[in-house]
């Protein structure tokens, strides 16, 4: 009866304990759970729609600090700045860079490109339209005067390609008229060389 009697006892006793210890356990794992729950569908609607509403409000205000078309405004009238000084520039600068990328006094240039310019339409000029003729030729010879009284063997510019060529077309005409006489006809072939050395001339200015 000792026996049973004691048995009796410890059942419950060992019972008790064991329900004790499993209730602290179920407990613990949800105390544990509690930590480790997954944000729900709409904690992540509400995370990604006040991202995206702070990069806006970010974007809007440095877009507003600088608007873009005061950017544009701003380029442009740099740009039409610059063009307006370089143009004073220029206007006011004596030399001029020519197609070759050489800097010749401007003067000079524009004296050579009227030579150019003349003595080619004297040359294409029908010789039987005698009104044409006299008028282009007296301009040729007007800008070949001017050429030459004002950059002949001069320095600057008497080694420079243009010059060179332009003397020799001008060369060849003189020695023409002065043995053919001012109103013989200029042949082909003389005519065709000095259009020909004009073209180089030309190249160069």
């Amino acid at each position: 009866m000792a026996l049973n009697l004691a048995a009796k006892l410890c059942v419950p006793t060992v019972s008790n304990t064991m329900e004790t210890v499993l209730r602290h356990e179920n407990e613990y794992k949800l105390q544990f759970g509690c930590h480790v729950v997954k944000p729900s569908l709409s904690s992540r609607r509400q995370i990604i729609v006040h991202t995206s509403a702070s990069l806006f409000a970010v974007l809007t205000f440095n877009c507003s600090i600088t608007p873009l078309p005061v950017w544009a405004e701003s380029i442009d009238q740099k740009e039409e700045d610059q063009g307006v000084v370089g143009a004073i520039k220029s206007l006011f600068d004596p030399n001029e860079t020519t197609k070759s990328g050489k800097v010749l006094p401007k003067a000079y240039l524009n004296s050579a490109r009227e030579v150019v310019k003349t003595l080619r339409e004297s040359l294409k000029e029908d010789p039987k339209d005698i009104v044409k003729f006299r008028r282009t030729a007296d301009s040729a010879k007007e800008s070949i005067r001017d050429y030459l009284s004002n950059w002949k063997g001069q320095e600057k510019v008497a080694r420079e390609e243009s010059y060179v060529e332009l003397e020799k077309a001008i060369r060849s005409l003189a020695s023409f008229y002065s043995k053919a006489g001012p109103s013989a006809p200029l042949p082909e072939d003389i005519k065709n060389e000095i259009l020909n050395d004009l073209s180089t001339a030309e190249e160069f200015l």
